[in-house]
């Protein structure tokens, strides 16, 4: 069974960071590439970044590149997203995904707002 468990979210001011954590497991996580999406209620899930399965080509959206990094640890099957010089805009539930997989975990809730 497939799970995915984010965390690291909180209350941040404008300009301030975070470093966003997945636990994976249930399914061969090296083989895989990952994504970190985010949701604001009323908006469709929006794509943030991904990274390949080893690791070597991470890529983000316009809107966030320059400030979010994407990485993973393949030995403990975890994916990060570490978040830099936050916007209000930045605001959302994200959630990380296994594209090759319908799952999806509780998501981890970021809120930029001074």
């Amino acid at each position: 069974q497939v799970q995915l468990v984010e965390s690291g979210g909180g209350l941040v001011q404008p300009g301030g960071a975070l470093r966003l954590s997945c636990a994976a497991s249930g399914f061969t996580f090296v083989r895989y590439i990952m994504r970190w999406y985010r949701q604001v209620p009323g908006k469709e899930r929006e794509l943030v970044c991904s990274i390949t399965s080893h690791g070597s080509v991470p890529s983000c959206a316009d809107s966030v590149k320059g400030r979010f990094t994407i990485s993973r640890d393949n030995k403990q099957n975890m994916v990060y997203l570490q978040m830099n010089n936050l916007k209000p805009d930045d605001t959302g539930v994200y959630f990380c995904n296994n594209p090759n997989y319908d799952a999806w975990g509780q998501g981890t809730q970021v809120t930029v707002s001074s």
